[in-house]
């Protein structure tokens, strides 16, 4: 059980998972400290000197803070676009990758048609 255990720990998916949540946590980190700090001040003064972090409703005893509500939206919305760029990115860097590697591949292809071509004709004579 242990050496299975060795085995799936040390493959190559897991890893990769793990190296994942890690940046994704330090990336959240770095994107909630942009929002808290240069952001949500930003859109305040826009808004007048709105603090959405210190936006709550008391109803008897309870503080319904939906100032941190909307600024955790900010944060889902500023990560998902980030993401979603970063993985646009990476998606046409493949895409002109595979692009050159059939360029490759029709050229190959070419010259075993010619290559065939000659050998049938050799072998007609």
């Amino acid at each position: 059980m242990l050496k299975d255990f060795k085995e799936f720990i040390a493959r190559g998916n897991v890893l990769d998972l793990a190296v994942g949540i890690i940046i994704g946590a330090a990336f959240s980190s770095i994107v909630s400290a942009l929002v808290d700090n240069v952001i949500m001040p930003l859109i305040g003064l826009f808004m007048g000197g709105i603090d959405f972090s210190s936006l709550a409703i008391t109803v008897d005893d309870a503080v319904i803070e939906y100032g941190l509500f909307i600024q955790s939206i900010v944060d889902f919305l500023i990560i998902a676009f980030s993401i979603f760029i970063f993985i646009r990115l990476i998606n046409s860097v493949k895409r002109k990758k595979e692009a050159v590697e059939e360029e490759a591949v029709e050229e190959i292809d070419e010259q075993t048609v010619l290559l065939t071509e000659i050998r049938d004709l050799l072998k007609e004579k």
